[in-house]
């Protein structure tokens, strides 16, 4: 059998995703560090997006109902694209397949890719700083904070992760530009 350049490459990309998960998990030995990523875990699967966009509707009147809104009908496409896509890849986490990984926090489902945490944080971050700016640097901080826990507690691959990133991003612009931004 000939092994194509593309599939070594493949390959050595799979190798690095997986060192890099392994390299990162580790850091949950240090208790501060796996309080705190499981923390910002916990915020990323909602509540911080929920408070935010409560907020911005108490805070801002009907322009900020307007922009959690917009950012509510964002959040329910990516949740429709986000299962669609992992029902098709089913992409087992990274704790299922190397036992060296240490879950830092029970998984919501069984499969990794994408990181739907990430692809929502994206996507949120876009369309609330479209209507937002100011918020445009703890926005995009949470983000990836949000992002990186996903691959210190041991459910996702920093590939889930990125593509996760893209995926939220590209619906987040899509939401904006249909919304006339």
């Amino acid at each position: 059998m000939k092994i194509t350049f593309r599939h070594q490459l493949v390959r050595r990309m799979l190798y690095w995703d997986q060192l890099l998960t392994l390299q990162l998990n580790r850091t949950l030995q240090w208790r501060s560090l796996h309080r705190f990523f499981s923390l910002v875990s916990v915020l990323g699967n909602g509540r911080f997006w929920y408070v935010l966009m409560l907020l911005l509707a108490i805070l801002h009147g009907g322009y900020g109902l307007r922009a959690a809104l917009h950012m509510g009908l964002t959040g329910l496409t990516t949740l429709l694209v986000y299962r669609l896509v992992k029902g098709a890849a089913q992409r087992p986490r990274p704790g299922a397949v190397h036992e060296s990984i240490q879950l830092g926090c029970t998984a919501l489902d069984e499969y990794s890719f994408p990181s739907g945490h990430t692809m929502h944080a994206a996507a949120f971050t876009l369309v609330a700083v479209a209507w937002f700016p100011a918020l445009q640097a703890v926005l995009g901080v949470f983000t990836m904070l949000t992002g990186l826990a996903r691959v210190v507690l041991g459910l996702h691959y920093p590939t889930d992760v990125a593509l996760g990133a893209l995926f939220g991003c590209v619906l987040g612009l899509g939401s904006i530009l249909l919304a006339g931004f």
